[in-house]
């Protein structure tokens, strides 16, 4: 079962859009980091609000399947929960430059 967790915009620099939960509802920016120097960090940042809080990372990742790249997520902020959520960026069809936060249970 997939759960949208919110949706995105492709930008410049990464994404906007919003985390639209049954308890939160925020806006949120996917931003390159072009700080990157060690694979184990994050291709990309994730930060919500006025003061830009970073309440996550994406890696870029290949489709064992298909081969496709697609972006992985992982989010952590008190206002989410105790633990961390898992979610890939996946393009909605039809929509072109615009992707879905799909909940991914099984991590």
């Amino acid at each position: 079962m997939a759960n949208a967790l919110g949706y995105v915009s492709e930008t410049k620099t990464g994404f906007s859009g919003s985390l639209a939960m049954m308890n939160l509802t925020a806006p949120i920016r996917i931003e390159k980091n072009a700080d990157k120097k060690v694979p184990a960090q994050p291709d990309y940042r994730i930060f919500t609000g006025d003061i830009e809080t970073e309440i996550g990372g994406g890696w870029v990742v290949r489709a064992k399947a298909s081969g496709r790249e697609y972006i992985s997520l992982t989010l952590a902020d008190p206002q989410i929960g105790l633990r961390k959520i898992y979610a890939n960026l996946a393009p909605v069809k039809g929509k072109k430059g615009r992707y879905v936060l799909l909940w991914n249970p099984k991590k």
